[in-house]
């Protein structure tokens, strides 16, 4: 499932890459910290690229999850943190979904 994530990750950022005047590297896409003091990612930028990436998870894999939830913003270490953060925290909301279905 892990190796689903990484391709819709990096085309979300390229998608956002588009309208951004810095530039986002994707050398190391796991250690990209999205948002804070050295985020890519202002606020509405966030939301933007989260919303994209919930599209890009419903119609890749069929599945609908949420990661503008309270679940993720409550959490002490945030998925927003890094790239790979975000990775396991979706990872936890597939499974949780797969959960609900059974």
């Amino acid at each position: 499932m892990r190796s689903e994530l990484v391709p819709l990750i990096r085309r979300c950022l390229v998608m956002m890459d588009v309208s951004r005047s810095n530039p986002i590297y994707l050398e190391r896409a796991e250690l990209i910290q999205l948002f804070g003091d050295k985020g890519i990612f202002d606020s509405m930028q966030l939301v933007n690229f989260l919303l994209l990436l919930e599209e890009e998870v419903e119609e890749k894999m069929g599945r609908t999850i949420s990661l503008t939830s309270e679940r993720a913003v409550s959490r002490q270490v945030s998925p927003f943190r890094s790239i790979a953060n975000l990775i396991d925290f979706i990872v936890e909301e597939l499974d949780e979904t797969c959960e609900r279905a059974a």
